[in-house]
């Protein structure tokens, strides 16, 4: 299974957010120059994220995402499926019926054996994901790291205007 690159930017994304105090906020301009990435794309998958309720977005001028609940409320799956939705990557398109190798029809009754054992797969990848919140991520990053996280992106925050 090959997964889109944004599904990797969402999930580092969400991570970072994750790492802000509680009611900080980081723009798309912030986490795309903080990763590299382009802001435009970025900002599509964020809002995605909005859509699904992994995320909460705020207006002007100190606006940006925050996590929309607790990182502990957040699981990987629900990051992964507000992107790539839910749908199993592998489609049975019962060639076991065509071509000179066809089996007959009552042969084919039951699902696929294979189509099955991609199910399974499938189930289990997502029951690992639905097992793992942003929070669990959280405790495996360096002692640092959200620290480290929060400067840098407080370093980029814009300048809060001044009146004339």
């Amino acid at each position: 299974m090959k997964l889109p690159v944004s599904t990797e930017w969402v999930l580092h994304c969400a991570t970072t957010l994750a790492q802000l105090e509680p009611g900080a906020t980081a723009s798309a301009a912030q986490l795309a120059a903080y990763y590299d990435l382009p802001a435009p794309y970025l900002a599509k998958q964020l809002q995605a994220l909005v859509k699904a309720g992994v995320l909460a977005a705020t207006t002007g001028p100190r606006g940006g995402f925050r996590l929309a609940r607790p990182a502990s409320e957040i699981t990987l799956l629900q990051v992964v499926e507000a992107v790539d939705g839910a749908t199993s990557p592998y489609e049975c398109q019962e060639i076991r019926q065509r071509g000179r190798g066809a089996l007959p029809p009552q042969d084919c009754r039951d699902t696929c054996v294979l189509a099955a054992k991609m199910a399974d797969a499938h189930d289990a990848w997502r029951r690992t994901l639905a097992a793992e919140s942003l929070a669990d991520v959280l405790a495996e990053l360096p002692p640092t790291a959200p620290a480290r996280t929060r400067g840098i992106l407080a370093a980029m925050a814009p300048a809060p205007r001044r009146a004339p």
